[in-house]
């Protein structure tokens, strides 16, 4: 095969995916050899491929096709996620922008312009990944909510509910007036604002004084059911057992005692209003306080919003401090800083409220979870996380798993026409139920089905599984074989979104973990620091990157600075860097590929180099081994990296090369092609497409002859010994060079190297062939004019007699000696100042030291090099 002279990547990339899919590569099916099993984080279903997808990805098919290429039945499953409320927001928005409204739709219309919403941009973000090189089992490319998946998650609800771990109730939830959804509090942000503290004064009823309370949230005093001091606070005993009124309102309400308030914080009064604060509501259950919901559902007051009714709550916090500062009822306003939840999914401020939703129990299902991980059945790269991890475990509350939407699976419970409900997989298995429990005449259409959907989240934490059908067939050939899968890729911010439900549901349904190894990437960011995000406009398209670096080199971009759980600091050098290392080692074969081969002797300096780069790639296999073991993915990039960059193209191939025009012996050619191979496929797993044609590029091979399906090169017995000579003969021709560049010596002049001690030959002949040596000689003492240099305790020097200008080379020495003997004066004198060496710093007198002796032995090596040009 033929290779050009400038590597496309665009053309090798789509000629090589489509080889890999044509002979279906990235396909599993069970046998005997050992699984290896990974599910991708499911993507929303109408996303588009950003930077944090790029490099999660790309670590994905790092692991994978490594996995293949270790004789494993690799099997990585693709899909994408439903996304609840992201979905239904882009189907409201598109179907405003037609001038239809979802309340003008019934359910079942809507659905169907969600699905045709769905099968329209659905499969657009796993065509992109494509691009990557992904190599999924695109066969199994599973969908939350096709009919395996939701037969699943329905499964679940009503096994969990049989089991009494879900039930229904009030609570109070975290409510988002935008999306008018309930939300897990794992869903809720908080960012720190800049507000203010409003002091309310509220009269005590009966007396002309008041009692006055500190809040963020004067448009919610319509709610208030009381009010509460604390009874070791002696500043506002004298409101004990009275009874105040509400602002504006003219409510009277109580005061109540309880230590939960803080004495420190404003005046030490609090408002209590039950229906829209959390810490509110308990004390309400405690007291039996009324509860008076003031909010409708979109953020605007209702009919108990006294005269704001139908303004937005940010609306009424303006008018009431205008309408309470008229009224006599404000006495102060503060600058306050505080935080506030927002949605995680449209950014509206979160407004506590008291919600009939549906709960699962989640302390008892989390233990074994909480163990695994603690325990390191489950490991999480980095190991940090762990702490994170037990925190929320430890903490872990009922999981809200309703939300008001219509798009998702629907909760499958029916109401009964005079209360109460039952769960079931149909509404005629519902009726059939209802048959047996009801004592009045009843018809399947009297059934109501709940209108919630479930979380998104409730079908994505049974995804390790339900990707196999292991809920509706918990003995399938699939599941048997796959689970627990091996790794998981994933992101830290939805450590316990999904991956602790995930181990959850493991343990629940499968009685095991659902994946041994955790690794958590970092946050990709701009060169300021700043989180890639669209809205800000910094982050580039990752399709675009492809189209102009090529797949392999913006897979290394991305690697070449990630280490798990750290950020990845981007810029489009990096790309620039990998685009140059496929250039590096596309040009490497092409100048191999040119050299003609004859039947000749092997020169001795080929037969070292081979020695040695056979010692050098074994030491590189041993250590990429070890660092995938740690999951240290970038720093195995690297060591094969250099092994391409700094061994094999910088010294192997520059020691073998044949002089100009000359042919190339073929048992080092061989060898060559060998090493060659071997590195292709050390690389192959970072950068599939320009591996795999260099691999065809080599030799001639089977069409099935694919280098993903190849086996990964094993290390030999490593020669450490060689490995020390090698890298010692490396820092003598460094020295020569030095001399050469120095004194402006052209390569192509022969130079004699004395050496003045033992020397070791072995590698004499790799010495003189990268130094254009004429000889090595041993001597007992140099000649006069050499330059000489150090290397461990062995001094070597160079000869330079007419190679060089002498009296050139005398005044730049000399200019030098005056240099440093002014140098060395400076520095005696700082050091005889018993003013300087009794103040400064111990650190910094050492230092002045050693400046002392380096000057010292320079100009003593310059004067000794001066006599030697005289004598010239």
């Amino acid at each position: 095969m033929e290779l050009d002279s400038k590597y496309n990547p665009s053309e090798v990339e789509s000629k090589w995916y489509q080889y890999w899919l044509d002979h279906g590569f990235f396909h599993s099916t069970p046998d005997d050899r050992e699984p290896y099993t990974v599910v991708i984080p499911p993507p929303n279903v109408t996303g588009v491929l950003h930077m944090g997808h790029m490099l999660n990805n790309t670590i994905q098919d790092i692991l994978v096709r490594r996995a293949r290429m270790q004789g494993k039945n690799a099997c990585w499953v693709p899909g994408t996620d439903h996304a609840s409320i992201a979905t239904e927001a882009k189907v409201v928005a598109k179907l405003a922008a037609e001038g239809i409204k979802k309340t003008d739709l019934t359910r079942d219309e809507f659905l169907e312009h969600a699905w045709e919403w769905t099968r329209k941009h659905g499969g657009i973000i796993l065509e992109q990944l494509k691009k990557l090189g992904a190599s999924c089992d695109w066969d199994r490319t599973a969908f939350t909510m096709d009919e395996v998946r939701s037969e699943s998650v329905i499964n679940v609800f009503i096994d969990l509910y049989n089991k009494g771990l879900i039930y229904r109730g009030v609570r109070m939830v975290n409510w988002d007036p935008k999306a008018l959804t309930a939300l897990s509090d794992e869903e809720v942000i908080f960012k720190e604002q800049q507000g203010k503290l409003f002091y309310l004064r509220y009269k005590i009823e009966g007396e002309d004084g008041f009692a006055v309370v500190a809040t963020t949230r004067p448009e919610t005093i319509m709610g208030d059911t009381a009010m509460c001091i604390n009874p070791n606070d002696p500043k506002n005993a004298y409101l004990k057992g009275k009874k105040v009124i509400v602002p504006l309102i003219n409510r009277v309400i109580p005061v109540i005692e309880d230590e939960y308030v803080d004495i420190e914080f404003g005046t030490g009064c609090l408002k209590v209003t039950p229906a829209h604060d959390v810490n509110d509501y308990m004390l309400g259950e405690k007291y039996h306080l009324p509860s008076i919901d003031i909010f409708n559902d979109n953020g605007t007051l209702n009919e108990n919003g006294a005269q704001y009714v139908n303004m937005d709550r940010f609306d009424v916090r303006l008018q009431i401090e205008k309408d309470l500062e008229a009224a006599g009822l404000l006495e102060k306003v503060e600058a306050y800083t505080n935080k506030v939840g927002f949605s995680e999914r449209t950014d509206a401020v979160i407004e506590p409220k008291l919600s009939m939703q549906w709960f699962v129990k989640m302390e008892k299902l989390a233990k074994p979870a909480l163990n695994a991980v603690m325990k390191n059945e489950i490991k999480l790269y980095p190991p940090k996380f762990k702490n994170t991890y037990r925190h929320w475990m430890e903490n872990i509350k009922d999981w809200c798993v309703s939300r008001q939407l219509w798009w998702g699976h629907r909760i499958p419970a029916y109401f009964l026409p005079q209360g109460g409900f039952v769960v079931a997989h149909s509404k005629e298995e519902a009726y059939q139920k209802a048959l047996s429990t009801v004592n009045y005449e009843l018809s399947i259409e009297d059934l109501r089905q709940d209108e919630d959907v479930l979380d998104t989240w409730f079908s994505s934490w049974l995804w390790p599984i339900s990707v196999f059908d292991g809920i509706n067939h918990p003995e399938n050939k699939d599941i048997e074989f796959y689970y627990p899968t091996n790794d998981l890729v994933t992101a830290p911010e939805i450590l316990f979104f999904w991956v602790a439900r995930m181990i959850i549901a493991g343990y629940e349904y499968r009685g095991d973990l659902p994946f041994r190894n955790v690794y958590l990437t970092g946050i990709v960011r701009d060169k300021l620091g700043r989180k890639m995000s669209k809205s800000l406009g910094n982050s580039p398209d990752p399709l675009d990157l492809i189209a102009h670096y090529g797949a392999d080199a913006v897979r290394l971009g991305m690697l070449l600075t990630s280490p798990a759980g750290n950020d990845l600091p981007y810029d489009d050098s990096l790309c620039e860097q990998g685009r140059n290392f496929n250039n590096k080692i596309w040009n490497a074969l092409r100048l191999v590929k040119g050299w003609e081969i004859a039947d000749i002797p092997q020169p001795e300096s080929s037969v070292l180099a081979i020695q040695w780069f056979d010692a050098k790639l074994s030491q590189t296999i041993i250590e990429v081994n070890d660092l995938f073991d740690k999951y240290r993915i970038s720093e195995a990039l690297m060591a094969v990296y250099k092994l391409f960059w700094d061994e094999f193209s910088a010294w192997y191939l520059e020691l073998i090369k044949p002089a100009y025009q000359q042919p190339i012996d073929k048992a080092t050619i061989e060898m060559t092609i060998v090493f060659f191979e071997k590195l292709l496929k050390l690389l192959h797993p970072f950068m599939p497409f320009i591996t795999e044609e260099l691999y065809h590029a080599l030799k001639d091979r089977d069409e099935e002859d694919s280098i993903m399906m190849s086996i990964l090169p094993r290390a030999n017995v490593v020669d450490l010994t060689l490995l020390a000579a090698f890298e010692n003969a490396k820092e003598i021709i460094a020295g020569i060079r030095t001399i050469r560049l120095q004194k402006n010596i052209p390569n192509k002049e022969a130079l004699i190297l004395q050496i003045m001690s033992e020397h070791q030959a072995t590698l004499s002949a790799v010495i003189l062939k990268m130094a254009n040596l004429s000889k090595i000689e041993l001597v007992n003492e140099k000649v006069a004019g050499a330059v000489s240099f150090m290397v461990s305790t062995t001094e070597y020097a160079v000869p330079l007699g007419s190679l060089i200008d002498v009296e050139a080379e005398l005044k730049k020495l000399n200019d030098d000696l005056n240099y440093q003997q002014g140098f060395l004066i400076s520095i005696q004198k700082k050091l005889s100042n018993e003013r300087f060496v009794a103040n400064a710093k111990p650190e910094v007198v050492v230092m002045e030291r050693k400046k002392l002796a380096d000057a010292e032995s320079k100009i003593e090596s310059l004067k000794e090099a001066i006599e030697g040009l005289k004598t010239v």
